[in-house]
C-alpha cells in the first residue's frame, strides 16, 4: 500500500489525541450552520446537497496535496477506495435526505431527529465493538438525551404535515450514523484530508444524476453564497474536523459531541432571527454541557 495516503498508526503523534475533542466540539459547531444556509439556498434540496459536496472537493484537494499526505488515489489500495466510496454514498444520501426534510419540517424537529446518530453511535459501540458503559457514561447519555429535548423538544410539532420530513431527517441520521462507522474504519491508516476528499468525490458523482432529475429547474444557483459557505463550513471545516476527531475518540464520545449542534442551532435561532431561548431550553444546553464533561472524565477501575 502507497504511503502517499496512508498514515501509519504508529507513527501518529501524541499531540493531536489532545485536540481531537476540540476538534470535535468545533467540527459540530460549524456543521449547526448547516441547515440555516440550505434554507436560504435558491436551488432544490438535493441540489444543494450536491453544491455541497461538489464545490468542496478542490479546498479538499488542495489541502490534501499541501497539508499531509497528497491524495494520490491511483495509488491507494483498493480496499480503501471501496471503503471510501461506501462512505460517500453513505454521507450523499444523508445530506439529500437531510435537506429534504430541512425545507418539509421545522428547524426544531430538523435538530431533534437529524440527531439521533449521537445515540445510535454509541450503541453501536457499546454492542458491536464490545465498550463497557461505564457509571459515568451512563449518566453522560441520560443528561445529553434530556438536554437535547429540552433544547429543542418545545418547539417540535408531531403532525401529519411535518411526517414525511421527519421521516427523512432520521433516515438521514441512519444514514449518517453509517458514514461514521466507515470513517472510524479508515482513520487508522488513512490521513484525514484524502480520506475526506475521496468521499466527497465519490458522494458528489453519486448525487450528480439524482439531482439533475429532482432539481425541476432550480439546479443551477443565481446567489453562490449560501452554497459556498454550505460547502466550506459544513463540508471543509466541519466534516474535516470531525473526521479528524474520529479516528481519535470513542463513539460514545463523537456522539455526544454532536450534540453541540442543537445548542449553537438554538444561539443562532437567537441571535439572527430574535428566538431568545427561555429558561427550558437554557436548562437543556446546561444538560448537554454536563454530558460533555462527563464523557470527558475518565472512568475509575
Amino acid at each position: 500500500m502507497a504511503t502517499t495516503v496512508l498514515d501509519p498508526p504508529a507513527a501518529a503523534p501524541a499531540l493531536p489525541h489532545r485536540l481531537a475533542f476540540p476538534a470535535m466540539v468545533l467540527g459540530s459547531a460549524a456543521l449547526a450552520f448547516g441547515p440555516w444556509l440550505v434554507r436560504l439556498a435558491d436551488v432544490a434540496p438535493v441540489s444543494s446537497a450536491f453544491w455541497r459536496l461538489g464545490l468542496a472537493i478542490l479546498p479538499l484537494a488542495l489541502l490534501a496535496r499541501f497539508i499531509g499526505k497528497p491524495m494520490a488515489v491511483g495509488t491507494v489500495d483498493r480496499r480503501v477506495l471501496l471503503l471510501a466510496a461506501v462512505a460517500g454514498l453513505f454521507f450523499a444520501a444523508d445530506v439529500a435526505l437531510w435537506h429534504y426534510g430541512i425545507v418539509r419540517t421545522t428547524l426544531a424537529n430538523a435538530a431533534l431527529l437529524s440527531n439521533a446518530a449521537s445515540f445510535l453511535l454509541p450503541i453501536w459501540g457499546f454492542v458491536v465493538l464490545g465498550h463497557r458503559p461505564g457509571r459515568k457514561a451512563l449518566f453522560a447519555i441520560g443528561f445529553a438525551l434530556a438536554g437535547t429535548l429540552l433544547l429543542v423538544g418545545r418547539s417540535a410539532e408531531l403532525s401529519p404535515q411535518h411526517l414525511a420530513g421527519d421521516l427523512f431527517c432520521l433516515g438521514a441520521a441512519l444514514l449518517y450514523t453509517g458514514y461514521l462507522i466507515v470513517i472510524d474504519r479508515l482513520r487508522g491508516t488513512v490521513a484525514v484530508f484524502p480520506l475526506l476528499g475521496m468521499a466527497t468525490a465519490f458522494g458528489a458523482v453519486g448525487l450528480l444524476p439524482v439531482a439533475l432529475l429532482l432539481s425541476d429547474g432550480a439546479f443551477w444557483p443565481h446567489d453562490w453564497t449560501p452554497l459556498l459557505l454550505l460547502a466550506l463550513g459544513s463540508q471543509v471545516i466541519g466534516q474535516g474536523l470531525v473526521v479528524f476527531a474520529v479516528g481519535h475518540l470513542k463513539p460514545l464520545v463523537v456522539g455526544l459531541t454532536l450534540l453541540v449542534q442543537p445548542a449553537v442551532a438554538t444561539a443562532i435561532g437567537a441571535l439572527r432571527f430574535g428566538e431568545v431561548p427561555g429558561p427550558v431550553e437554557l436548562g437543556g444546553a446546561a444538560l448537554v454541557v454536563v454530558a460533555l464533561v462527563l464523557v470527558r472524565l475518565p472512568e475509575r477501575r
